[in-house]
């Protein structure tokens, strides 16, 4: 599948939050699974958003569950899981708080389904609750993983060993990747939006040098055999993952010098910089104006606080 077809897939989060009391009206979606090592798949939908990206490990020891989508789709994510496996959910890891990513946490929670993420995820569902299709309310008991961990946690099953890993500040500020070091598998959840413009979710605790830090990160454990889950498009490799963070570094510069000629976020704006990327990776949710938007009001509280240090001394 063409990244350009995944992204007129990709409705907006707009739409996704408004979409979750309207199941009723959703396209015939469906999920495409994919066994990427031995026991372990990818769970990509299809015909229309689903939500991220998930990943499962399955084998007679436990299933884990990366990410478990939203509500209108636990249904067809069930369906998928029990065309691969009729045990149940033993681990649930949530690689971040965006509700496409936990939106299911309640009912596997419900099942006895142990819920794993980074301590912030846990706190940020307890102080900020949970996106419903009125507004904010607060999290359910059920909804909140029972183990978290500060840096990294590692789980040990069928012969598959994996290692959360805490990448601070990336995406939100309780990312998690997940390696599967034998697998030589990742799944990158939202630090790696494959062929598309990242979403860097400053208001959640995301910031540019952060999610450069976790792709590099992510480099750093692949080679030119490793496969890698990307937190939206599609299946991916080392070398699309050096693409992007490159597109990153290059965006990151170019914003920078026009921070520093004094230019306001408008004038920018209207300079287009990112204009040379936007063909590849321009898309409904990230347009390269939102990219532009979100770079800038990164990098100029960036440059503020500097200056204020500097003053400072």
């Amino acid at each position: 599948m063409k990244i350009k077809q995944i992204k007129s897939t990709l409705l907006t989060a707009a739409i996704l939050v408004s979409g979750i009391s309207h199941a009723k009206d959703e396209p015939k979606v469906s999920y495409k699974s994919t066994e990427v090592a031995k026991g372990i798949y990818m769970l990509a939908g299809e015909g229309g958003f689903t939500g991220g990206n998930i990943g499962l490990l399955i084998g007679v020891e436990g299933v884990v569950l990366i990410d478990d989508s939203m509500p209108p789709f636990l249904d067809i994510l069930n369906q998928a899981i029990k065309g691969l496996t009729d045990q149940p959910i033993d681990f649930l890891i949530n690689t971040h708080v965006h509700g496409d990513h936990t939106g299911n946490n309640e009912p596997f929670g419900q099942a006895g389904t142990h819920i794993v993420a980074h301590d912030n995820l846990r706190k940020h569902l307890i102080n900020k609750g949970v996106q419903t299709s009125d507004g904010m309310a607060p999290a359910p008991k059920a909804a909140l993983p029972v183990l978290t961990f500060s840096n990294e946690m590692s789980f040990h099953f069928n012969d598959q060993p994996a290692t959360a890993i805490h990448v601070p500040n990336a995406h939100t500020d309780g990312d998690a990747i997940i390696h599967f070091s034998q697998a030589n598998v990742i799944h990158a959840g939202d630090t790696f939006f494959n062929g598309l413009f990242p979403y860097i979710d400053i208001d959640s605790g995301g910031s540019v040098d952060g999610f450069i830090h976790a792709q590099l990160k992510m480099i750093s454990l692949s080679n030119d055999e490793t496969t890698i889950i990307p937190g939206h498009g599609p299946l991916s490799n080392k070398q699309e993952l050096q693409a992007a963070v490159d597109m990153l570094i290059d965006a990151k510069a170019i914003i920078n010098k026009h921070i520093k000629e004094g230019m306001t976020l408008e004038a920018v704006l209207e300079a287009n910089p990112l204009a040379k990327y936007h063909d590849d990776w321009n898309w409904g949710f990230i347009t390269t104006e939102r990219m532009t938007t979100q770079l800038f009001n990164d990098l100029s509280q960036a440059h503020s606080h500097q200056g204020q240090h500097n003053h400072a001394h």
